[in-house]
């Protein structure tokens, strides 16, 4: 019998060091965008891991999906918290007539739900849609940074009347806050508005905004702070999931904003490369980082790791005039079709891991290269499109080089 037990344990042995040569090793820390920011508690940590799995979760029609949707979960548009692809694209409509904006909310507005639960028609576009924005979902990594930035660190980096004439013009959006929106010492109002942050446009001024945002008009999830349901306007009110709202609570959406807040930034990579270094310096001289600010520095927060950090999103945050190659015609806030908001750059370089092999960049995943998307760079951005344009092969590889470390 020992002489039994003693095989069993040996081949056990083998077995499990066999195995552990064969699977691959664990990726690096600087190779995957998830992960928690450096600091958190052991408590803050269990409530990061709590609030992850209700952005994996995958809501069914008993739980209130839908009627109609677009998905079923967060982590279907934010796949390894990573940018979304066209083929999770959504679309944002709207009758714009001058300056009159309808953004047609009888009518299912502003956002198409294509899909529907089992026996229930999804939506179509309704027939007084004149304009349209398609969007592919934004990276969700480092969002706690970029919430615990004060107003004036963004006000900072504003010239809406280009006063230093380097031809950039950028300027903060300001929207009408939501009702459940709670004012932080980090946020400076005008005229009762407050300077959107998150967003294409920089429509959303929190986080908790996006959220209960999403939760609606993506998956058909009701909540503590919207607890109107959707429903398919061409099959009459009331119409509806028979699910009691809010489907979620205040709790629920709580949690996936805590997540998001603690979710890392991305890690630089081959940094001390020289194309690397020289990329940068490229990036800097052509003017790339009137818009596109390498750091901040954060204010105070509820959460101590987030207190006083500087990151480095290359964002100012700012709406600036794209040109008419980029002009969507789709206002929110005080943005224009022509305007939106800078896009943090980093992640860039993982971008296509959770794209499937192949990036899709620009707010609709039009361009598939950095070239490309240099290349739709139009209004105040033109000049410096010029300036990419007048660099040699060489130089362009090496703020490619530059921007894959992101």
């Amino acid at each position: 019998m020992k002489k039994i037990i003693l095989s069993i344990i040996i081949g056990s042995f083998f077995i499990i060091t066999s195995c552990q040569k064969l699977m691959p090793p664990a990726p690096k820390d600087e190779d995957v965008l998830a992960g928690t920011i450096p600091g958190l508690t052991a408590e803050q940590e269990k409530e990061h891991l709590v609030g992850d799995a209700s952005f994996g979760k995958i809501f069914t029609k008993e739980e209130g999906l839908g009627p109609i949707f677009v998905q079923t979960s967060c982590s279907n548009c934010h796949i390894g918290n990573g940018k979304g692809h066209p083929s999770t694209q959504l679309t944002r409509f709207a009758n714009v007539n001058g300056s009159v904006i309808d953004y047609l909310l009888n009518k299912g507005g502003p956002q198409l739900q294509q899909h529907a639960i089992l026996g229930y028609l999804p939506e179509t576009l309704p027939t007084e849609a004149n304009v349209f924005s398609k969007r592919i979902a934004p990276a969700v990594m480092g969002l706690g940074y970029i919430a615990a930035l004060d107003d004036q660190s963004i006000l900072n980096n504003a010239d809406p009347n280009d006063i230093n004439g380097d031809g950039i013009s950028g300027r903060p959006n300001y929207v009408t806050p939501t009702s459940f929106f709670s004012p932080q010492s980090i946020h400076i109002p005008f005229n009762g508005q407050y300077i959107g942050r998150f967003g294409k446009k920089a429509e959303k001024v929190t986080i908790q905004d996006q959220v209960v945002f999403a939760l609606k008009q993506d998956i058909g999830i009701t909540s503590d702070f919207d607890t109107q349901d959707l429903f398919n306007y061409q099959l009459g009110v009331y119409t509806g999931d028979d699910i009691a709202d809010p489907e979620v609570s205040s709790g629920f959406v709580h949690g996936l904003v805590f997540y998001m807040r603690t979710l890392k930034a991305p890690t630089r990579r081959n940094k001390d490369n020289a194309d690397v270094i020289a990329g940068e310096k490229l990036f800097a001289q052509i003017g790339c980082t009137s818009c596109h600010t390498p750091s901040f520095t954060t204010a105070q927060s509820d959460i101590s790791a987030l207190s006083n950090q500087i990151f480095y999103p290359y964002s100012d945050f700012l709406l600036h005039d794209m040109g008419e190659l980029l002009d969507d015609s789709f206002p929110e806030g005080s943005a224009n079709g022509f305007e939106w908001r800078t896009p943090p750059l980093w992640g860039l370089g993982l971008a296509k891991d959770s794209q499937g092999g192949q990036m899709f960049l620009l707010h609709d995943g039009r361009a598939k290269t950095f070239e490309q998307v240099i290349t739709f760079h139009g209004g105040e951005a033109a000049s410096r499109r010029t300036a990419f344009n007048a660099l040699s092969q060489g130089e362009k590889d090496q703020i490619f080089k530059f921007l894959e470390s992101l």
